[in-house]
């Protein structure tokens, strides 16, 4: 007699993470967006020491999340208890993918300011300025679009 056929359970549907406070990701990205004012109009040593703050926070950010970074610290201590519940949550990924695309552009203009690309810096800054701007005014992350848009042509590959 032949053995019946083994039962194949499906793996189960990862289980989202917890949600977040979408004001959090906004008031960080404000904070950012002043720093890297800073860095274009201070130019020189100090912008590169600006910069490295702004580096470090995209580091903390893309490791744990942006409720992680010392601008979500400051957020959720100071600005969340004085307003009112969000109205709803969001998946913290794509604000955690901004992050990360965040440190790939200012962590390049660091390195290269580092040795010597002067130019760098505030191309870098620039660029991470008008993303963080986007986000703290308009609520428009590039970063979590880019996430959303990988994932819409990843499933469509699948």
């Amino acid at each position: 007699m032949a053995a019946p056929d083994p039962v194949v359970v499906p793996p189960a549907p990862p289980v989202p993470p917890r949600g977040i406070d979408p004001r959090g990701p906004r008031f960080g990205a404000g904070l950012t967006a002043v720093l890297l004012v800073l860095v274009l109009l201070l130019g020189g040593p100090a912008a590169l020491v600006v910069l490295a703050v702004v580096v470090a926070g995209f580091v903390l950010g893309t490791v744990r999340g942006v409720q992680g970074t010392w601008q979500g610290a400051l957020y959720s201590r100071v600005v969340r208890p004085r307003l009112a519940a969000p109205a709803e949550l969001e998946d913290p990924r794509p604000p955690r993918f901004a992050q990360l695309v965040g440190l790939v552009i200012t962590g390049v203009g660091l390195l290269l300011g580092l040795v010597g690309v002067a130019a760098a810096v505030p191309v870098a800054a620039a660029l991470a300025l008008v993303a963080a701007f986007l986000n703290a005014v308009f609520g428009l992350c590039l970063g979590c679009e880019l996430y959303l848009l990988g994932l819409r042509l990843r499933s469509r590959d699948a």
